[in-house]
């Protein structure tokens, strides 16, 4: 009979920071040993961050690295944790090659007691690890107390054979697998049934170990979990926080023991979340406190101040009022209020003075006269984001950016976008959700997130309410000329989503948007659209990517493309 006791340690690193990345393992590995662990994983290219790119081709990049993972070992053994199993991730040398490996490390005893290479290398989507790294060739079972522990990275239990399949004859008793494993809507359903088939495959419980936090466009959420051998959920950690959790593996059990199990979020509360964190991390890695943006009344302003407040608190966000003669007085009165719910900061900067000026010169009409006015917007916005030191915000969301519903060096201008891969109706349903949210107790700060593990309720609304309702009922407009709406130059929402939906995410073609139900007009000028204005994307800031196929890193659509089916 042998018993252990493993931590799942779900923690936040940064990519490049080494030194902080050590620490924070170095913290939670002794929280390991305080909840009497003998081994304690961490996630994928723990020590480097996580996804590294061509940071791995640094030379000496890898050797500070693996000087790391050494300085790791001997404070642990100082520390009194040489006892302790620590399985870390950190990048290593391919020696033959002189190529980086994505690599686990096992710290025992002051010293790297074993090492495992990442075997399959992934080169689709956001990944691109197939150019930068080179595989592995074997597979690494450490015994534990006596208990066999095999190792495997992410994309290694993704694809069939590989070290998973060779583990499956060597008798090991827990697979654990280290991953960094990028959110998008939908997607823990697919690791937990990946996770039933590899434990069933090794007849053994399998440890998924996930990062949390934003890195860029990307969003790790966490939500690490053990499976037992029939696929029995056994634990879970809650998405999108820091979290060290348990599992206490029991040779002779024939079923292990269930341990705690975080509840799944609302599909809303989990997209917002997402949201909030990637943008909430990008200012924390880039040493940015506030943020600015445009408030012009309308949902998009709307829902992204929300955010900006529930990241950085509404005391650190400048939202700035930038009403034009054609600005209606609801617009405006929305806009304040949305200000004075979230606690911001509201400047009232009238274009219409500089837009006399620039048309004095110019004279311009139709589009180019509404581009100009989002234009002067884009320059004040980024002259608070210089003078005042803060991050500057962009508003759009999917389906303006997927139909070039924007103007570049206008509205298109700041550092980052929290809601680019949110379709429009997606952008109401939130917005929707967190004033429900906000009304069973949830106030501005109070997501369950990295930095508030510990629940805060946070700061109440005034009367309970964020977005102000008719910023969310009222017919959508970019009031750049009289009586304006969107559905002038595009379709309903509605119906534009759903086609865009089908074009973007699920890769349909003219033919199959036409088999899907998809009148001939509307498919063709969506298409158009969305054609068009790839230009546009290539230039707009980035964002949280939260579904299967976002603008940026994911869809690369010729800019001079003429396929069309």
């Amino acid at each position: 009979m042998a018993q252990i006791r493993i931590a799942l340690a779900q923690i936040d690193t940064c990519v490049g920071d080494l030194e902080g990345n050590a620490e924070k393992t170095l913290e939670y590995a002794h929280r390991a040993a305080r909840q009497h662990a003998q081994v304690v994983v961490f996630p994928e290219m723990t020590l480097t961050g996580y996804p590294i790119e061509d940071l791995a081709l640094r030379r000496t990049f890898r050797k500070a690295a693996w000087d790391k993972a050494n300085w790791l070992a001997t404070e642990l053994e100082a520390d009194g944790l040489g006892d302790l199993y620590v399985v870390v991730g950190t990048v290593g040398t391919d020696h033959a090659s002189d190529k980086p490996r994505n690599r686990l490390v096992v710290l025992h005893d002051g010293v790297v007691w074993a090492g495992y290479d990442k075997h399959f290398l992934p080169n689709y989507g956001v990944f691109d690890e197939f150019r930068i790294f080179s595989p592995g060739d074997h597979s690494t079972v450490v015994e534990v107390d006596g208990v066999r522990l095999g190792f495997a990275i992410c994309e290694d239990i993704w694809q069939d054979g590989g070290p998973v399949a060779e583990l499956a004859g060597r008798g090991i008793d827990v697979l654990v697998t280290m991953n960094g494993s990028p959110y998008e809507e939908g997607k823990t359903h697919t690791r937990f049934d990946l996770a039933v088939r590899r434990a069933r495959e090794v007849s053994a419980p399998v440890v998924y170990v996930n990062q949390v936090g934003g890195q860029d466009d990307l969003v790790f959420d966490g939500g690490s979990f053990t499976v037992d051998a029939d696929g029995t959920l056994l634990q879970r950690s809650p998405m999108f926080v820091e979290d060290l959790g348990l599992f206490d593996f029991d040779t002779d059990a024939k079923r292990q023991t269930t341990g705690v199990i975080a509840p799944a979020p609302d599909k809303d509360e989990e997209v917002y979340t997402a949201c909030v964190l990637g943008l909430k991390d990008y200012m924390r890695k880039n040493h940015f406190s506030g943020v600015c943006l445009g408030l012009s009344g309308g949902i998009d302003s709307a829902l992204v101040a929300a955010m900006a407040a529930d990241a950085c608190g509404g005391a650190n966000v400048w939202g700035i009022s930038m009403p034009s003669m054609y600005s209606s007085d609801g617009s405006k009165d929305d806009a304040a209020d949305l200000a004075a719910n979230i606690g911001a900061h509201y400047d009232i900067q009238p274009i219409e003075p500089l837009f006399v000026a620039y048309q004095n010169q110019l004279h311009l009409e139709g589009v180019a006269a509404e581009n100009l006015q989002a234009r002067i917007r884009g320059v004040i916005v980024m002259a608070y984001s210089n003078s005042k030191g803060v991050l500057a915000l962009a508003t759009g969301n999917k389906s303006e950016l997927a139909c070039g519903y924007s103007t570049i060096y206008g509205d298109a201008v700041g550092g980052y976008a929290p809601i680019k891969d949110l379709l429009k109706t997606r952008v109401w349903e939130l917005a929707r959700w967190r004033n429900e949210a906000c009304a069973h107790g949830m106030g501005i700060g109070g997501l369950h997130i990295v930095g508030n593990e510990a629940g805060e309720h946070g700061k109440p609304a005034p009367n309970d309410i964020i977005i102000p309702v008719n910023s969310i009922t009222k017919a959508p407009s970019a009031e750049l000329r009289p009586g304006q709406k969107d559905s002038d130059s595009l379709p309903e929402y509605a119906l534009l989503d759903q086609v865009l939906a089908a074009y973007i995410e699920h890769a349909h073609g003219r033919a199959d948007l036409l088999a899907d139900g998809f009148d001939e007009k509307t498919v063709d000028t969506v298409m158009r659209l969305v054609d068009r204005a790839e230009w546009k994307r290539r230039q707009y800031p980035l964002g949280p990517k939260v579904t299967a196929l976002a603008f940026g890193r994911d869809r690369r659509l010729p800019v001079t493309s003429a396929f069309r089916e």
